[in-house]
């Protein structure tokens, strides 16, 4: 099994699941939480080297209040509880967060900033949350941070291409594939730059439903296809 350096995952059908069992949609998170943190020992244990998952969409900040309030107080629990996870530290896990994060609350924020220093120095896996995170948003404020360096001198407007635009973004990673759960087929502005050679695999399945031979089976349908760039 060739297992791909990066694998992004959107994490889709938590409140639909929640919908199935009769309870209100937000208490979907929970389940979708518990998820994270199994994907996260997958990932390890198969020699993935890079996992982002796209935690929390700039258009998640349109939810109803009383399920955003729920979701941030959901992440700050979590958060917390993976900064105190000696695994962490024992497995080398790099973790990083990526997207507006001036957004969030300034507690949610000091939380972010905890684990990532606490962690900056692991090597060995890297964990990529994309929150409050947007692809287009991305591209845009990667376009203002190089018109600056222009405006200041920094940079010879003759010397942008893809890899100083690349360099620009929250994050310059590429995924090798990108799984989708919750039965939509869309890349809903998930990694607009990065993805443009990405394989993807879309599941019916939702995320809280999405197990360890879904995840292998994915990985096994990347092996077997004829990865190249262009048509």
């Amino acid at each position: 099994m060739k297992v791909p350096k990066h694998i992004g995952i959107i994490i889709d059908g938590n409140r639909r699941f929640a919908k199935k069992l009769m309870m209100k949609p937000w208490k979907g998170h929970e389940w979708g939480a518990k998820k994270v943190e199994k994907v996260l020992e997958w990932g390890n244990d198969l020699g993935v080297s890079e996992l982002t998952i796209y935690t929390l969409s700039l258009e998640n900040f349109n939810r109803p209040e009383t399920e955003f309030n729920y979701l941030m107080n959901l992440f700050k629990k979590e958060f917390k509880r993976l900064s105190k996870d000696h695994q962490l530290q024992e497995k080398e896990i790099r973790i990083n967060f990526i997207g507006r994060l001036w957004m969030l609350d300034e507690e949610l924020q000091q939380r972010l900033n905890e684990i990532s220093n606490k962690t900056k120095n692991n090597s060995k896996f890297t964990v990529n949350f994309a929150i409050a995170y947007g692809g287009r948003q991305e591209v845009v404020d990667a376009t203002i941070k190089i018109a600056e360096q222009v405006k200041s001198g920094k940079l010879n407007i003759s010397k942008i291409n893809e890899e100083t635009f690349s360099n620009n973004l929250w994050s310059s990673s590429e995924p090798d594939l990108i799984i989708r759960t919750g039965g939509e087929i869309r890349t809903s502005n998930f990694l607009n730059f990065q993805a443009a050679y990405s394989e993807w695999i879309f599941l019916e399945k939702s995320w809280p439903e999405f197990e360890k031979e879904d995840f292998i089976s994915a990985i096994d349908e990347y092996t077997y296809r004829e990865i190249r760039k262009g048509v």
